[in-house]
C-alpha cells in the first residue's frame, strides 16, 4: 500500500476535518490521484504526523478528516548546522536535498570570494522561499516531521563570528584533521563554493576556532561534500548505522 505524505502549514488536532492548501491539495489530486478514503499523513514542521482520511475531493480544494498523532523517532539528537558557500544552477538545491535527508537541523547560504552567483536584493526572499520548499520536499519524502531551516544568505565572515555550535567544522582537501573525542550536542560545519574556499578563508575559519577536516584524498564537489561529510559525522556520533 503506497503512503502519502504531506506537509500543510496550518495547525493540526485530532478530530478535526481540514482542507489543504492550493499546493498540497493539487499535488494530492493531480500528481498522486488521491481519491476519497484514502489514507494520508500530515505534517506541519511541529514534530508530529498527523493520520487522516481524504473526505472530500474537488478540482480546487481537497478536505482531510484528522484521526491521529505520533510522534516519528527519526531526529538525530546532534544538531547540526551546515554553511554552504552558494552555487549556480541545480547544485545547491541538490546538496540542501540531500543534506536534508541526512539529518541536516540548520542551513546558511553562504557568500564567499570564489562564489560566483549574484542574488539581487528584490528577489532574495523567493530565493530563500524556494529553498525552504526544496528543504519541505526533502521531509515529505525522508519522513521528517521537524523541517530544518534555510537562512537568508550572509557573508563567511558574518557566520564565522557569530555561528556558536561544540564543535566547529572546515571541510578542507589540504587539511589533515580526523573526527575524534567524545560525541558533541552541536557541530558546525562550513562548506567551501565551486573553486573552493581561499587559504586567507580557511585561516580566518580557524581563527573563529573551526578545526580542518578531511574526508580522503579525493577532491569532491561542492553539492558532494555535504552528503559524504554529513554521512561520516552521522556514523560517527549521530544515528546513522548499519548492520555490515
Amino acid at each position: 500500500m503506497r503512503q502519502i505524505r504531506l506537509y500543510t502549514p496550518q495547525p493540526l488536532s485530532q478530530g478535526e476535518a481540514i482542507s489543504l492548501d492550493d499546493v498540497a491539495a493539487s499535488h494530492l489530486v493531480r500528481v498522486l490521484r488521491a481519491r476519497i478514503g484514502d489514507a494520508v499523513t500530515l505534517f506541519n514542521g511541529n514534530g508530529l504526523d498527523w493520520l487522516g482520511t481524504v473526505t472530500e475531493v474537488g478540482k480546487r480544494a481537497v478536505q482531510v478528516e484528522v484521526v491521529s498523532s505520533y510522534q516519528p523517532d527519526n531526529e538525530s539528537s546532534l544538531k547540526t548546522h551546515l554553511g554552504l558557500c552558494l552555487s549556480k544552477g541545480e547544485r545547491f538545491d541538490w546538496a540542501i536535498q540531500k543534506a536534508t535527508e541526512m539529518g541536516i537541523h540548520q542551513i546558511t547560504p553562504l557568500f564567499s570570494t570564489r562564489v560566483d552567483v549574484k542574488l539581487p536584493s528584490d528577489r532574495l526572499a523567493k530565493r530563500v522561499a524556494h529553498w525552504q520548499q526544496v528543504v519541505i520536499s526533502a521531509c515529505e519524502q525522508c519522513g521528517r516531521a521537524v523541517i530544518p531551516h534555510v537562512a537568508s544568505p550572509m557573508t563567511l565572515s558574518a557566520w564565522l563570528a557569530e555561528t556558536a555550535a561544540e564543535m566547529k567544522l572546515v571541510l578542507h582537501h589540504h587539511q589533515q584533521g580526523i573526527l575524534e573525542g567524545t560525541a558533541p550536542e552541536s557541530i558546525a560545519l562550513l562548506i567551501g563554493p565551486e573553486g573552493g574556499l581561499t587559504e586567507e578563508e580557511v585561516e580566518m575559519a580557524h581563527e573563529a576556532h573551526f578545526h580542518g577536516l578531511r574526508l580522503g584524498p579525493r577532491v569532491l564537489r561542492t553539492e558532494t561534500a555535504p552528503v559524504a561529510a554529513l554521512a561520516v559525522i552521522g556514523a560517527r556520533w549521530g544515528d546513522i548505522q548499519s548492520s555490515i
